[in-house]
């Protein structure tokens, strides 16, 4: 009978990309960046990985989906499991980090709506406050003119 372990190698780099959902250069990638390791280069054949490293990768894709860079990833697969704290801090701060960018998104968007607003309450056909917006620097308009920001 032969069993297979997590460590035995037994996936050639198309196998382990095909079961992950890769692309082979994506793992390639993650190899020169030191996310997984390379596997030794055998005399004959192909080099062949590991169960092991087919489960670090969906790990990192997991990662990525919550928001994590491949940088943070690669501190928390060094972190390890048994540091649930040091994660823990680590998740935290990842998440006050999405909630500035969510402000940040929603500043956006209610500018765009002031704007839209703006233009479809608009008469004068001539000029279009989006565009006006959009030509302004800093507050000045191309032609050296202080512009209205409409709320000032």
């Amino acid at each position: 009978m032969n069993i297979t372990t997590k460590e035995q190698p037994v996936l050639t780099i198309g196998q382990l990309a095909k079961a992950v959902g890769i692309n082979v250069e994506t793992v390639r990638y993650y190899q020169r960046i030191g996310l997984i390791e390379k596997p030794a280069t055998p005399l004959r054949g192909y080099r062949k990985y590991s169960y092991r490293t087919a489960e670090n990768i969906r790990f990192i894709k997991r990662a990525q989906r919550l928001g994590f860079s491949l940088q943070e990833i690669a501190e928390l697969m060094q972190i390890g499991d048994g540091h649930c704290q040091d994660v823990r801090v680590r998740a935290e701060k990842k998440r006050d980090r999405i909630d500035d960018q969510i402000r940040d998104l929603q500043s956006l968007r209610d500018t765009l709506d002031r704007l839209i607003c703006e233009c479809r309450t608009g008469s004068d056909e001539h000029h279009c406050p989006i565009v006006e917006t959009l030509l302004e620097q800093d507050g000045v308009s191309n032609y050296g003119e202080v512009a209205s920001t409409g709320g000032t």
